[in-house]
């Protein structure tokens, strides 16, 4: 608890005799300025009575730009894991207990639509590191406004809030024969832009059996009507491959940690096998802002998306062809009653699917005889409602609640006759109720309630062996947050802490048997409290000098994580650790700027030891990563723009697993990160015009 005492007594020591102080803004950017749209509400975070973080350009370009994995994990209580190149997993607050691979657990939008499908599947490897713009991370449980998801909410945004016609050209490289290129044409005037982007990026990896390519060509169309109204569209096609390298044991991860999964007895291994992804996903999508009148407005979105999924693995040979649909409307009401300010969002999303997969046999990378073939038709509805007050003396309120069904229909095609199985789950009504009270201009705290559900995926459903379960529960819990942020000392202090108090029901958990078969349990029950804080402070902030900008921050997270009660046949889990999560990490930096254009950013990362199991007889070792980037920007003409850079990554070439397999048999837990490596990158910029 020292690390804890130590964040929280820096923190208030500073705050206590400033908050009474009228801070005059200057001209350092603090995250207080930035404007989210999380719960719908558009205003600035210091606003928010939620944790929500922020993730824009400042912070995505201190690293490479191969991935937005590091930027994102500068947030407490977020990390992304890249097991092999392409292969991504996202935790938050532990969501990943429940993905042994991609996203689950936490309900993601690129713009107005849904990307996560209505399997409960996300998959966010679609998309290249060009595609983000900013994002918003709603941690903890978001269910009365993005429906299922215990994990929390990702909000995309893909289009700039200063529009500009032009072009635009990247180009990185680096180890294990990296490269990335993104080119971007801009069109079209105030009222009618058009944004054009390909992105190719392929890798060999650190690892045998862990090359990887992806191509994306996307257009994005942003158009005004008239002064009521404007239109999104926005259309992507990705092909992605990319090779899976498998988990190792401790001792194949000792003796060569950049080995594939070797064979074992019978089973052949990874390169045998030729284990990988092959991932082709098209979708579009289509949003209308209409303006009825002062106090009214909607915003509505349909899309419509494909998958094509194929995956040799080292124990089946698996088809998926996952076509879906659904669409999103929200009406939004404001009144000014008085000092009070009057907000109600209230509206429906709803989705459908029509999946088929079939499993093979792997018989050497080629499908073998039909194990199983299944059709999964699913669909899902929420209807929500929200209503926010801003009252006098700095109180605001805000209350929401969503009510919640989906059903499953699973048949099965290989047996004779067909049989059919049919789950639904019925209606939840997640409350959502938060209180702020701003003690100063740019300062709040707050404290929030909120019911969180989450029903199992298709793919939790669905065992790997192709077998249905039929027993699984939807997890259910209740998360209380108080926090503070804001920026003090004439805003060169920025801070946020929230702590979280969260019991989980029927928690759903992975196994992995010793052929290799996945599928999911109900862990009883699980208590999951944690104290999330960010601090920076600008060291430096005059244009006029040599050093322009400096900045130091912190990010650190703290969570104790543990099963409750939760016994199965002779095993008895109760009070062990939840697997996959560190109790602590710290995330630091260090960002400097001159007035010539050159730049430094290093950044610092400790993360503790992680349970690999429910008993917590195995964990995967404590690691400290150290990265910079160094880089320099000039404005050659007031139209054309340029920046090279040059970085390294786990410059102490650190030996450490990321992405591990969580409760695997036979403990192939492992998955071992790159160690040391370099990139390099170019960056070109012609802007015909500007829009302010």
């Amino acid at each position: 608890m020292k690390p804890i005492l130590l964040c929280l007594t820096f923190v208030l020591l500073i705050s206590l005799p400033c908050f009474s102080q009228d801070e005059p803004t200057d001209s350092s950017k603090t995250l207080n300025e930035v404007i989210v749209k999380a719960y719908e509400q558009n205003r600035r975070l210091v606003e928010v009575a939620a944790p929500v973080s922020f993730t824009g350009q400042v912070q995505l370009n201190r690293f490479g730009n191969m991935s937005i994995l590091p930027a994102l994990n500068i947030t407490p209580g977020v990390s992304m894991e890249e097991r092999s190149p392409g292969s991504y997993r996202l935790n938050i607050r532990g969501s990943s207990l429940r993905s042994p691979f991609g996203v689950r657990d936490v309900k993601i939008y690129l713009n107005e639509i849904p990307l996560t499908d209505p399997s409960g599947n996300t998959y966010l490897n679609q998309l290249s590191f060009y595609n983000f713009h900013s994002v918003e991370i709603i941690k903890g449980p978001a269910s009365s406004l993005y429906g299922a998801g215990i994990g929390g909410a990702m909000l995309i945004h893909t289009l700039p809030v200063n529009w500009y016609k032009g072009v635009s050209l990247d180009y990185s490289a680096g180890s294990f024969a990296a490269t990335n290129i993104n080119v971007n044409v801009k069109t079209g005037d105030s009222d009618h832009e058009n944004s054009f982007n390909y992105s190719h990026q392929n890798s060999d990896g650190y690892r045998s059996q862990a090359k990887m390519r992806r191509d994306i060509a996307s257009w994005e169309s942003l158009l005004k009507v008239s002064d009521r109204q404007s239109l999104h569209a926005y259309m992507s096609y990705s092909d992605l491959f990319y090779q899976t390298p498998g988990g190792l044991t401790l001792a194949q991860y000792n003796a060569n940690p950049a080995q594939a999964r070797p064979s074992a007895g019978a089973q052949p291994g990874a390169i045998q096998n030729k284990a990988a992804i092959y991932q082709k996903i098209f979708i579009a999508g289509f949003s209308d802002e209409y303006r009825f009148s002062e106090n009214w407005q909607n915003t509505t979105s349909v899309y419509g998306s494909y998958t094509d999924f194929t995956n040799p693995g080292i124990r089946v040979y698996e088809i998926r062809k996952e076509p879906h649909f659904g669409g999103r409307s929200v009406f939004e009401y404001k009144k000014q009653i008085g000092d009070t300010r009057l907000q109600m969002n209230f509206g429906t999303e709803a989705q459908k699917g029509f999946f088929n997969t079939r499993d093979y046999g792997n018989k050497l990378g080629v499908a073998d005889s039909l194990q199983s073939d299944n059709n999964i038709n699913m669909w899902q509805y929420m209807i929500f409602a929200q209503m926010d007050l801003k009252l006098p003396g700095g109180w605001a309120v805000t209350g929401g609640v969503s009510m919640n069904k989906s059903s499953l229909e699973f048949i099965n095609l290989s047996s004779r006759p067909s049989s059919t199985q049919k789950r639904i789950f019925e209606n939840k009504l997640p409350p959502h109720l938060a209180i702020l009270k701003k003690l100063a201009k740019d300062v709040s705290v707050y404290g929030s309630i909120a019911r969180g559900f989450s029903t199992p995926t298709v793919s939790e459903m669905l065992r790997s062996d192709g077998l249905f379960g039929t027993n699984l529960q939807p997890e259910d819990g209740i998360d209380y947050e108080v926090g503070a942020r804001g920026s003090l000392l004439r805003n060169k202090l920025s801070f946020d802490i929230n702590v979280f108090f969260f019991d989980l029901k029927n928690t759903i958990v992975q196994r992995i048997d010793t052929s290799g078969v996945y599928y999911y349990v109900n862990a009883g029950s699980t208590k999951q409290n944690g104290v999330e804080t960010y601090a920076s402070y600008q060291l430096a902030d005059n244009p006029q000098q040599f050093i322009n900008s400096a900045k130091i921050w912190i990010s650190y997270a703290w969570h104790d994580f543990h099963y409750g009660s939760f016994k199965q046949v002779n095993s008895d889990f109760s009070k062990k650790q939840l697997p996959g999560v560190a109790p602590q990490v710290i995330v630091a930096g260090l960002d400097i700027s001159s007035k010539t254009g050159g730049y430094i950013n290093i950044t610092y990362n400790y993360t503790d030891p992680i349970a690999l199991n429910d008993v917590n007889s195995d964990y995967a070792s404590s690691y400290n990563l150290v990265s910079a980037r160094l880089g320099y920007r000039k404005d050659f003409h007031r139209k054309i723009k340029a920046e090279i850079f040059a970085g390294a990554d786990n410059l102490l070439d650190t030996k450490y697993s990321l992405g591990n397999d969580i409760n695997a048999a036979a403990g192939r837990y492992y998955n071992a990160a790159p160690g040391r490596n370099y990139y390099v990158g170019l960056s070109l910029k012609w802007i015909k015009a500007a829009k302010n």
